[in-house]
């Protein structure tokens, strides 16, 4: 089977973000299919067009990678944005018809990647499959898009990419429960979240790491990923000047990435001479990352508190810290909460409590015995139920099994079983 792959900004492990369509893909090749992947160019990913083509045509690991050079990244403006997602989805829908694809599958963000899937399948007269990577038009609306029209028009583009799909993979158990509330049948969407990649990330004794991090001995929180507004990390600069207030020292906050807010963050840092305890570093390749993220002592899960998020998102960055055996300490409710409070991993605090934060900070600190045995039951938790291995193996399985259905049952209005 030939698998037409759209994924706005994928990366390999070169890159400076998540990877699950390369991993995915990869499980695809191993299992015999061929896949040809559409994307963009994104500013933290790992490849870029600056021949000055629009389109450049590679092989990457087996994977045919058509890029289109259409730049994209997360401090750009809402306007911007939008302009990027509507000139990828144009390019990617004349690229897809072109190819010779038995399935076309799209993952978002951005919805609109579901334009060149659904058409590039009709296109075909082949089965479309939709990943859902966040719960889209739910969470812009609750970060506060009040537009009519933009709201209306996602509702619609979301409503009608979900008819288009012979089957829908959520990742996460609130992301299917959204999906359903739009009427679209239950029995067709997978829940398969992101996932650890076991191989990559270990549990690491050696603490050492240079300046960048801190000095040494420090008790090291760390948070990776996209500084935005919706990850509310103001949440940790709260806990910071709660720690500074109280003449707390030997804790550091390390922030590894990139976004719209880190500026305004950094200079918050400042203003309030929290900055002798946070270190700011910028994005790094994945495969570097594998190698700083095992000598942090405990893995931050922030995120703005909006009930949208609880149920409704899968971070990579969490699954990422269980896999390196770290402790997590959340600030939302949701279903990752609950996890870690049943596996008893990490510390969950309410949302925006920058003393029951600080307080959370310092009992770990102080009990660094159990907070490696709350690291040694992470590890467990991921190897049991999130490898890449074995949720890259169900979503081979959700790929092959909708593409036989559609065949054999082309004209039928069975419904697909997953």
């Amino acid at each position: 089977m030939h698998v037409a792959y759209i994924h706005q900004h994928f990366s390999t492990k070169k890159g400076a973000t998540g990877t699950r369509s390369y991993e995915m893909a990869q499980r695809l090749l191993r299992a015999g299919h061929r896949v040809t992947m559409i994307c963009g160019k994104y500013d933290i990913g790992d490849g870029s067009t600056e021949d000055g083509r629009r389109i450049t045509d590679s092989e990457v690991d087996g994977i045919r990678v058509i890029r289109v050079a259409e730049p994209y990244a997360n401090k750009m403006s809402l306007p911007r944005r939008a302009l990027a997602f509507g000139r990828f989805a144009r390019t990617a829908t004349k690229i897809v018809g072109q190819l010779d694809a038995d399935l076309v599958f799209a993952t978002s963000t951005p919805l609109t990647v579901g334009i060149p899937g659904r058409k590039g399948a009709a296109r075909l007269g082949v089965p479309f499959v939709f990943e859902v990577r966040d719960l889209w038009p739910e969470i812009p609306i609750a970060m506060g898009i009040r537009n009519p029209f933009v709201i209306w028009y996602m509702r619609r583009l979301e409503r009608t990419t979900y008819r288009a799909a012979a089957a829908v993979i959520a990742l996460a158990p609130g992301i299917k429960e959204g999906i359903c509330r739009t009427g679209y049948p239950a029995d067709r969407v997978a829940v398969i979240p992101n996932c650890s990649d076991l191989d990559l990330f270990r549990p690491c004794a050696d603490k050492e790491l240079d300046e960048r991090f801190g000095l040494p001995g420090e008790f090291r929180l760390v948070f990776t990923g996209a500084h935005g507004r919706a990850n509310g990390l103001d949440a940790v600069l709260d806990a910071a000047a709660e720690l500074k207030r109280r003449g707390e020292k030997g804790v550091r906050f390390v922030f590894i990435g990139t976004g719209s807010e880190k500026p305004r963050l950094m200079e918050r840092g400042r203003r309030e001479q929290t900055d002798a305890m946070i270190s700011w570093v910028d994005p790094m390749p994945k495969e570097e990352l594998a190698r700083v993220l095992p000598r942090m002592d405990v893995g931050l899960m922030i995120l703005l508190n909006l009930p949208a998020f609880y149920y409704g998102t899968s971070p990579n960055k969490f699954f990422d810290y269980i896999a390196c055996g770290l402790p997590v300490l959340n600030n939302y409710p949701g279903w990752l909460a609950e996890m870690i409070g049943e596996n008893q991993c990490g510390r969950v605090v309410p949302p925006a409590d920058p003393r029951a934060f600080a307080d959370a900070v310092l009992w770990l600190r102080d009990h660094r015995d159990e907070c490696r045995e709350m690291g040694t039951r992470s590890r467990a938790l991921t190897k049991r139920d999130f490898s890449r291995d074995k949720l890259g193996q169900r979503f081979v399985q959700v790929v092959e099994q909708t593409q036989a259905l559609f065949v054999s049952f082309r004209s039928s209005t069975s419904p697909y079983n997953l």
